[in-house]
């Protein structure tokens, strides 16, 4: 096989390892990119604005961009599924998340909240400052003036960890796209 073909099939096993995408075919698909995505047990509504773009790890299970084309301004959600038991416990992800921004805890506007969507347990998480993840193993590069919104969706078939991160002005005027498409995929799992 050659190196070409060998890259593509590499490229379509990692990004259909933890997601599975409804393409053209699928009644709820349209447009360019597929409409709808299925993490974990749940199927994802992506809102219309909303790129499906290929994961950048294997550990990511989906990945979507948001671009404000005006600010020259783009923020990324990422969905993560690992299956019974793993991926830590809610806890050890919030203290993570948080610890992911240079300041302080005290000095990041963090609000963690627990509700409850059609009888599951989901865990929302929002903090604002100098956000520094990278991916294990690569360079970090500090965006200052950023915002991370997370969600928890607690599973018997392995939680689903969501995060979306960018500047805190589109990660704000993302905000309830991100959670009408949390919990509406909840809702209809139920």
């Amino acid at each position: 096989m050659n190196l070409t073909a060998s890259l593509a099939l590499s490229f379509l096993l990692a990004a259909s390892f933890g997601a599975r995408v409804f393409g053209a075919d699928h009644p709820h698909a349209g447009g360019d990119s597929p409409s709808q995505f299925k993490v974990g047990e749940f199927a994802f509504k992506r809102p219309a604005a909303w790129q499906i773009t290929p994961p950048a790890s294997a550990m990511r299970a989906a990945q979507l961009k948001i671009t404000d084309a005006k600010k020259n301004q783009s923020a990324e959600v990422v969905f993560f599924h690992f299956g019974p038991g793993d991926g830590g416990d809610k806890q050890a992800n919030v203290d993570r998340w948080l610890g992911q921004f240079k300041e302080p805890k005290d000095k990041i506007n963090s609000k963690v909240e627990d509700v409850t969507v059609s009888g599951r347990k989901v865990t929302y998480v929002q903090a604002e400052g100098t956000y520094s993840a990278g991916m294990m193993g690569h360079p970090t590069a500090a965006i200052p003036n950023a915002m991370l919104l997370g969600a928890i969706i607690e599973s018997k078939d392995g939680n689903v960890f969501i995060k979306l991160t960018g500047p805190a002005a589109l990660v704000k005027a993302s905000k309830d796209e991100f959670t009408k498409m949390t919990e509406s995929a909840v809702k209809e799992q139920k």
